[in-house]
């Protein structure tokens, strides 16, 4: 089955993983597996159509298991590498066409893989896809013009943080503090723990790019 069938591409990368991440999935979605990711996918009954990465941190039994079940195996140097797995995975989910993005598996423990997996989505937006990065307890987007929101009661809070050095006009509306055409700057904390308080809301900015992270405790 070619690329085309599918709706949009779900990562699941090797940091924190559970029944939560296996929520996200629907019957015409590609998975990708990278590292670690592969194996969860398998373990759980699903089939990867794509398992990639070094597999540092598979057993070679669990190796083994992914190369029998995997539609298409990339498997790459663990030391002759630019990028994470995360990152590779990422590459080629682009590479194969995809705008619809979901990556799961991306946060843990490891705060710079999980630092670095929130800047990939700025990679998707350089190649025109739409990335949103999703684990237990929070879904993060990028804002670069204007962003819509449904009511989520998973999701209570709504927190605002500039990726690059300055946001500006930020509007924001269906929310307990609004904003009109306000600025945010790399390093303020004004944008956390908003609420949406209507079924919808919007957020309009005029430049720059905004994280858009809804959590919960």
């Amino acid at each position: 089955m070619s690329n085309q069938h599918y709706k949009r591409a779900i990562i699941f990368s090797g940091g924190t993983l559970g029944e939560w991440a296996l929520d996200q999935l629907s019957p015409d979605d590609y998975l990708i597996g990278a590292d670690r990711g592969a194996e969860f996918i398998i373990e759980n009954g699903y089939v990867p159509q794509l398992a990639l990465g070094d597999f540092d941190s598979v057993t070679p039994d669990q190796m083994q298991r992914i190369s029998n079940v995997a539609e298409e195996l990339l498997s790459c140097d663990p030391i002759h590498k630019d990028w994470t797995d995360t990152e590779l995975a990422l590459r080629e989910a682009v590479k194969r066409g995809f705008k619809d993005i979901i990556l799961v598996g991306a946060l843990g423990t490891r705060f710079d893989h999980s630092l670095g997996n929130v800047h990939l989505l700025r990679h998707a937006l350089e190649h025109k896809a739409n990335l949103t990065i999703i684990d237990a307890n929070n879904e993060i987007s990028l804002c670069t013009e204007y962003h819509r929101l449904e009511a989520n009661p998973r999701y209570p809070y709504t927190s605002l943080l500039p990726l690059s050095p300055e946001v500006t006009g930020i509007t924001l509306e269906g929310f307990r503090y609004p904003l009109h055409n306000a600025t945010l700057k790399l390093g303020w904390s004004l944008g956390i723990s908003n609420v949406l308080e209507e079924p919808t809301g919007t957020i309009t900015i005029s430049t720059g790019l905004l994280l858009v992270i809804r959590s919960s405790d």
